[in-house]
């Protein structure tokens, strides 16, 4: 993938701990917050089929299992949330419903078959080439594309500056990106898939869902 970070790069930051503890959270609160939101603007999934991009030890494909969804497949680029995933997906008895993958979704798309609902939860902003992330899950979205992505605001930018500052100094790849909404929107037009909602959570985060014509 041509500019992005390496693997190593996400498993600084995306590794066992931090999976451990976002399956303690799930199991305590459930979702919450802005994927609670992109759970919801799914829509009808009974019988569907959900893939989902960086889902982290899976919280969103659980829930919309529970909702009715036939199946289920992860596709992560680091290996950290996997043992915290199977651990879930045990609990629930749901793997033989739900598949794992390690790797850039963008590198292993075309070994994917497409998905009725294609799930991309504050993963925009980890990827350097916005059009071929979304333009990827776009394509693999017969009914429906789920996004979350950091405001395009100046207060949002300036902070991811900060941020991106702070990863330099202490010798990471990894960078955050706010990506222009018109391009991440355009991605997923060009895939013949149109704007169907828009919803700002807080200061930070927006949810866009793009629905394919019947």
């Amino acid at each position: 993938m041509p500019g992005c970070c390496a693997p190593r790069d996400y498993g600084r930051f995306f590794g066992a701990r931090t999976a451990a503890r976002h399956a303690r959270r799930y199991r305590k609160r459930g979702l919450t917050g802005s994927a609670r939101a992109l759970a919801d603007l799914a829509g009808d999934v009974r019988g569907e089929s959900v893939l989902e991009v960086g889902g982290g030890v899976g919280a969103i494909e659980l829930e919309l299992l529970a909702a009715g969804a036939e199946s289920a497949t992860n596709v992560e680029i680091t290996d950290g949330y996997e043992e915290a995933a199977d651990e879930l997906l045990a609990e629930r008895g749901l793997q033989q419903r739900a598949e794992r993958r390690v790797g850039d979704f963008v590198v292993e798309a075309d070994s994917l078959e497409p998905h009725d609902v294609v799930v991309m939860h504050r993963v925009v902003c980890c990827y350097p080439d916005a059009d071929a992330l979304v333009g990827a899950g776009a394509a693999h979205a017969r009914r429906r594309l789920l996004l979350t992505y950091p405001q395009e605001r100046a207060l949002v930018r300036g902070g991811v500056h900060v941020v991106n500052l702070v990863l330099r100094l202490i010798g990471s790849d990894f960078r955050v990106f706010v990506h222009p909404v018109e391009r991440i929107d355009a991605a997923a037009k060009r895939q013949g898939l149109s704007l169907d909602a828009r919803q700002r959570h807080g200061l930070l985060w927006e949810s866009a869902a793009f629905a394919r014509a019947t």
